[in-house]
């Protein structure tokens, strides 16, 4: 079977791009000026249907945002793999950005969505998405870190540093029932604060120990290289930068497992994926279990 994790950055299309060129830019007075909506979810799709995966964990997911065409990602993901298992988990109502104009998700919106019902405004957070039978789903929320953080962001006609707020951030996991046994598969984005996505990974880590084994743990940490190995304990299964997608130079996004044996680490086939969308490439595992 193939696991995968993709932050898809809301769908956006980067081929030929600077993936800074993407982010909201300022104008010479430090106002935001919004991107372009993306209002056809086709290279999504078509990004699903290159990566073919079997279990697939989305970070970066809208549904129903204005910036995305109104479009359900994960369900979208799910329809172009021809995946009937998939829940959505917000971390947030509204859009995230350069303001804190977003609400943090409340107790209902943490259940997380397995179907698109009208009422729901815009929401953004992560996804797993399934071909096979899920048993059953779980979901945990990290608040987002009390402070902002200054990063640099293009702006016209140079680029400036702001302080940028943290945002409320989400794992979900599922105990998923294939042909040759059942295995847990979790995913996460987490806070790019230093110290404060520390503490989150060993938060998951936590969550998720009383979950059946073998269980693998898809997602953007926000943490260079062999750092979520060292945190966590588990085996990396992929070792490759995965950011930027024009020229990856940075490992953030991760497939750690737990509980496997000799021979199904030894069946491992690791793979990074430049897709039609997003700045960050997509990573899969071929494993047999």
């Amino acid at each position: 079977m193939r696991l995968a994790t993709f932050n898809l950055l809301h769908g956006v299309s980067v081929s030929g791009a600077d993936p800074a060129s993407l982010r909201p830019l300022l104008d010479e007075r430090g106002r935001p000026i919004a991107p372009a909506p993306v209002m056809s979810d086709a290279p999504l799709r078509e990004s699903a249907r290159l990566l073919d995966a079997d279990v697939l964990g989305l970070q970066e997911v809208d549904v129903h945002q204005e910036r995305s065409g109104r479009a359900h990602q994960v369900r979208a993901v799910a329809e172009a793999l021809d995946a009937p298992f998939w829940m959505f988990v917000p971390a947030l109502r509204g859009t995230p950005g350069l303001e804190r104009d977003w609400q943090a998700a409340d107790a209902v919106d943490h259940r997380g969505y397995d179907d698109d019902p009208a009422d729901v405004g815009p929401r953004y957070g992560v996804g797993l998405v399934s071909r096979h039978p899920v048993l059953a789903w779980r979901a945990t929320l990290f608040d987002a870190a009390p402070w902002s953080l200054p990063l640099v962001v293009p702006a016209a006609p140079r680029p400036r540093v702001m302080r940028i707020p943290d945002e409320p951030r989400v794992a979900v996991a599922a105990l998923i029932d294939t042909p040759r046994g059942r295995i847990t598969v979790a995913t996460a984005h987490l806070s790019f604060v230093p110290g404060y996505n520390v503490r989150q990974l060993r938060q998951l880590r936590t969550w998720l120990a009383t979950m059946p084994r073998p269980l693998v743990l898809l997602g953007d940490f926000n943490l260079p290289g062999s750092l979520p190995r060292r945190i966590t304990g588990w085996s990396p299964l992929v070792s490759a930068a995965t950011y930027p997608s024009t020229g990856p130079r940075v490992q953030f996004d991760h497939v750690l497992a737990d509980g496997l044996t000799d021979a199904q680490r030894l069946s491992v086939r690791p793979e990074v994926h430049t897709l039609p969308v997003s700045d960050h490439c997509a990573v899969s595992v071929d494993l047999t279990l």
